[in-house]
């Protein structure tokens, strides 16, 4: 299995910079959760470029993915799933909340991030 996925393009990189600057409502109140090390004092990155793919959210220490589905994700089951499935294969565990969990429910779906991300630090420092 690949650990990593290398490059991205310029386009894909411009398009992360882009959503950095228009984040969806649901996306902004979960980066306010998330930024400073506020969760478990693990870093998170928002919008984050890898390989052909932008990630919502992404923690580098233990390779967590946190994605916020709006809408248009429910007419594309196939194309996420596929998505899952190649991040999946570099050995990135994805998480993925609808953006109304996010609005209603912050507090459980900090604590759910929060312990996924536990779990694959304990994981990594026991591999």
């Amino acid at each position: 299995m690949r650990r990593t996925i290398r490059g991205t393009t310029p386009v894909v990189e411009q398009a992360a910079r882009d959503m950095r600057r228009a984040p969806t409502v649901a996306e902004e109140k979960l980066w306010g959760a998330l930024r400073g090390n506020q969760v478990a004092g693990l870093k998170f990155r928002r919008q984050h470029p890898v390989g052909r793919f932008v990630l919502d959210f992404y923690c580098p220490a233990c390779k967590l993915v946190v994605e916020v589905d709006g809408d248009v994700h429910d007419e594309q089951h196939e194309r996420d799933a596929a998505r899952t499935r190649v991040l999946e294969a570099y050995g990135y565990c994805l998480l993925r909340f609808r953006n109304e969990q996010v609005m209603r429910e912050l507090p459980s779906v900090v604590q759910t991030i929060a312990a996924a991300a536990a779990e694959l630090v304990r994981a990594r420092e026991h591999a």
